[in-house]
């Protein structure tokens, strides 16, 4: 069976202090507690777009792992993901997230 994922990509921030202070200290803790189901969750900080002078478009990447598509929309529907999303769409001081879900096919080497 294959899993599942939440990926949350979060624009580069107006206010980048700001930012990084709520998301430390209150959304990475807010999701650990209220994203029922999850079995994994990875928070990238993006540093750079490759072959592009440019800042990359997105500052923060969270990816937020589940066992099943299942497991993964019934913690998008409950009232911790909901708070959880709505807190995302807060604390982005540049712009909204990008949600997006995803099957996952993993090759280990």
């Amino acid at each position: 069976m294959k899993t599942a994922k939440l990926i949350v990509m979060y624009p580069q921030p107006a206010d980048l202090d700001e930012f990084e202070q709520r998301y430390t200290n209150e959304h990475v803790p807010m999701a650990v507690e209220k994203l029922a189901g999850k079995t994994r969750f990875v928070a990238s900080l993006i540093t750079s777009s490759v072959g592009s002078k440019e800042p990359a478009p997105f500052h923060r990447i969270a990816e937020v792992y589940f066992p099943s598509m299942q497991v993964l929309e019934e913690c998008l529907n409950s009232p911790g993901g909901q708070e959880t999303a709505g807190h995302a769409v807060e604390i982005s001081t540049g712009g909204a997230p990008l949600f997006l879900i995803a099957e996952v096919e993993s090759f280990d080497f």
